[in-house]
């Protein structure tokens, strides 16, 4: 559903059923897929049948990509229909495990402060700052954006005074309305307007919460990578055994991680922002191909399968973070790999 759509024009379940069949057609997209359909069928009042969506995808023999994230939105949604011991056994595994994504966070923080356990929240808002930010030497993704507001947010309703990390969502936050600060935005006192008779009151309030609501969407709105197609090994040996015309766009495995990287940094130095990789499956590529009426032998494919790719979330930012793993699949950390220099494998032109 795009974020502009008005709620009364969409039929929930109607949509959710139609999100369900379509994962059943394309496996690779299920998980993408069935999360939509679960928040359709929690908007439309369903929420035990949103729950059997999320176990589904949790019991699936295939791994998830981010099987946190399927946690948290369960949590979130079974505390919504008197089911809060088990949200909150979910909520402190999703703690305990620390994923390094922080839309988990940001979920099961939100439903702890949405219930009015706002030590609770603050206390997991804070884990997942420390745990994703402490030594972060560039300034934080805007996925990271909800994590520092929501945390800064929750710390205004406790009285609390302004830290560190107050200051750096104070830097970051954006308003496209001059002088509204986050503070102001997240001033306990502004509830106290929304009981008010007076309409003047009434509109201003209105106004401040239009502002969160569109610098929130900014932050999940971004535009999607510019990416660059990466076949793991094993994959593109089945791609070049089926299809062999390909041969000439993939010498050799090397070659093609050593290509990947040059594009990726050619691309940064002249000033593209957003760059992203994603990970190419045969099976996907035949799929993507049919739909376009073509031929999985025609290169030009290629470059469009991979922005369909980053377009349906699929790609991963580059460049890796310090210290993470690099996006070849190496098992070392980027700085140790690919991030060094360049790779100019043996016979590579």
């Amino acid at each position: 559903m795009r974020p502009d759509t008005p709620a009364e024009n969409v039929d929930h379940a109607a949509e959710a059923a139609r999100l369900q069949r379509t994962a059943g057609l394309y496996p690779e997209d299920a998980e993408a897929l069935l999360l939509q359909a679960a928040a359709h069928l929690e908007l439309s009042g369903d929420r035990p049948a949103a729950t059997t969506l999320y176990d589904r995808l949790l019991s699936s023999p295939t791994a998830l990509e981010n099987p946190h994230l399927v946690r948290a939105l369960k949590a979130s949604n079974l505390w919504e229909y008197d089911h809060e011991a088990e949200a909150r056994a979910i909520i402190e595994g999703i703690r305990s495990a620390s994923p390094r994504d922080p839309a988990p966070w940001v979920i099961v923080a939100e439903s702890l402060e949405s219930h009015d356990e706002l030590e609770a929240a603050h206390e997991t808002f804070t884990q997942g700052v420390e745990l994703l930010l402490t030594d972060t030497a560039e300034p934080p993704d805007v996925t990271h954006h909800p994590l520092l507001f929501g945390r800064h947010r929750v710390r205004r309703l406790l009285g609390a005074a302004h830290d560190d990390w107050d200051m750096l969502a104070d830097t970051l936050h954006t308003s496209p309305v001059p002088r509204v600060s986050l503070d102001e935005l997240h001033d306990p006192k502004r509830l106290w307007s929304l009981g008010s008779e007076n309409p003047a009151e009434l509109e201003a309030e209105l106004t401040r919460l239009r502002v969160e609501l569109g610098a929130y969407r900014a932050a999940l709105s971004r535009p999607f990578p510019v990416a660059v197609l990466h076949w793991p090994a094993a994959e593109l040996t089945e791609l070049l055994t089926a299809y062999a015309d390909l041969a000439a766009e993939y010498p050799s495995h090397e070659t093609h991680l050593a290509t990947i990287e040059t594009s990726l940094r050619e691309l940064a130095s002249s000033g593209t922002p957003n760059l992203g990789i994603v990970t190419g499956t045969v099976p996907s590529y035949e799929a993507f191909a049919a739909s376009e009426g073509a031929s999985p032998s025609d290169a030009t494919l290629l470059p469009q399968y991979a922005t369909t790719l980053a377009a349906r979330g699929r790609a991963t930012a580059w460049p890796p973070q310090r210290g993470a793993a690099c996006w070849c699949g190496s098992g070392r950390t980027y700085g140790d790999c690919h991030g060094t220099t360049v790779h100019n494998p043996a016979g590579a032109a």
